[in-house]
């Protein structure tokens, strides 16, 4: 998938699922589970055991009918692991530069953690396709994403931390690109229960409310 598709199809959907469970096996089902509920994007961490190997079995599954990417990524090392493996975007905790240019030589698309307006802005300088702002909730939410966007209306935001049901319209409307959603959608309670249909039903709902938050924004 070109790297222009990718980040195409990441502003179209919306969502960005956070998938970290407890071992490779339940991250594949809980993935199914959300493309069967209509969501064609999933971030996989790298906290996952055997992460790496998941990824692999995932992006021969589904090749370009989901976009497929690696989160928690702390270092380049790790970035080229999970790309040779199939991953299409990367999402990072934190800023780090080296990351950024693993992921501007394989043309992939990365997603760097950032939290201060500074660490925002150069990110975006060093070559993100967006910015991941981690942890949002605890910076104010919405009114947080509102208020970056006003001296950085160009750089495109990914909030992540605080997002779900209640919140997803609130920080579209507030400028986020897309929203990141982790445990509100895929938790361990859910996961040790196996009960993979309920991820199925809530990643409907997720986007539903992304519909509906977009078309009060027209």
């Amino acid at each position: 998938m070109k790297k222009s598709q990718v980040v195409s199809a990441i502003l179209d959907i919306g969502i960005v699922p956070i998938v970290r469970t407890n071992s490779a096996e339940s991250a594949i089902k809980a993935i199914e589970a959300i493309y069967r509920g209509g969501i064609r994007s999933a971030e996989i961490t790298m906290t996952v055991p055997g992460a790496i190997k998941a990824l692999e079995k995932l992006a021969d599954a589904f090749g370009d009918k989901m976009v497929l990417g690696a989160g928690t990524v702390l270092d380049p090392e790790t970035a080229r692991a999970c790309i040779l493996a199939g991953a299409e975007f990367l999402v990072t905790p934190a800023l780090k530069i080296a990351t950024i240019e693993m992921a501007k030589r394989y043309s992939k698309v990365i997603c760097p953690g950032s939290l201060t307006p500074t660490e925002i802005q150069t990110a975006w300088e060093a070559g993100a396709d967006f910015v991941k702002v981690f942890p949002c909730g605890n910076m104010g939410g919405p009114k947080y994403i509102k208020a970056l966007k006003a001296p950085f209306p160009h750089i495109e935001m990914i909030p992540t931390g605080g997002v779900n049901l209640e919140t997803i319209g609130e920080f579209l409307k507030a400028g986020a690109a897309a929203v990141a959603v982790g445990g509100e959608l895929i938790d361990a309670k859910t996961v040790q229960e196996g009960r993979y249909e309920v991820f199925e039903e809530r990643a409907r709902h997720y986007l539903a409310a992304v519909a509906k938050a977009r078309a009060e924004m027209k």
